[in-house]
């Protein structure tokens, strides 16, 4: 009897605000070695268990596109002005097909593998019925883990400059504790 096909893990990027309070779209950004930080987030997303990796770009898409990894498919949030929320449903969008999917923001370029890794087991033998996020010392933080089956739900449900964390907490999504492997913090503001 054949093996069960593995299930479909997508990686989804979200990268497409104007990082008002960084001071520029952080899909431009770049850790002090230079590599972009969309780069380090595609790569946690990959080598943490996702077959692929989709980027939402918006603002500055034109410059952004040539730091998107050469793997990773893009997705483009024309809306992004109206809010997070547009690039999360962007990203769910084109992740179609999938049967989890893992949403982390761009700003979180030291993201490891490990937490991505976690992520996905944590979803068992039924992916698509998985609804989990990463917490850090009990701090909910990312990324966040989504079945194929809550996915239009959640869309539903997206609303303005707001991620898809309060979906997630009024439809009981599992914690899963990975601070031990990361503080979990995002970059809001340049160093």
């Amino acid at each position: 009897m054949p093996e069960p096909a593995a299930p479909r893990v997508t990686g989804v990027v979200l990268a497409a605000g104007a990082g008002t309070r960084y001071g520029g779209p952080k899909a431009l950004a770049a850790d002090a070695a230079g590599v972009s930080w969309l780069r380090r987030v595609c790569d946690a997303l990959r080598d943490g268990g996702c077959g692929e990796a989709v980027v939402v770009l918006g603002a500055a898409a034109d410059r952004a596109l040539p730091l998107v990894p050469p793997e990773a498919r893009i997705a483009i949030a024309t809306d992004w002005e109206a809010g997070m929320s547009r690039s999360v449903d962007a990203g769910l969008v084109a992740a179609a097909g999938a049967d989890a999917v893992v949403v982390a923001p761009v700003d979180v370029p030291g993201l490891p593998a490990a937490a991505v890794a976690r992520l996905i087991a944590a979803g068992g033998a039924e992916p698509r019925a998985a609804l989990a996020r990463a917490t850090y010392d009990g701090r909910p933080g990312h990324p966040a883990l989504i079945g194929a089956d809550h996915i239009a739900a959640i869309r539903a449900e997206l609303r303005g400059d707001v991620g898809a964390g309060s979906a997630l907490a009024r439809r009981g999504a599992r914690t899963i504790e990975c601070g031990d492997l990361w503080d979990g913090h995002d970059i809001d503001e340049r160093p």
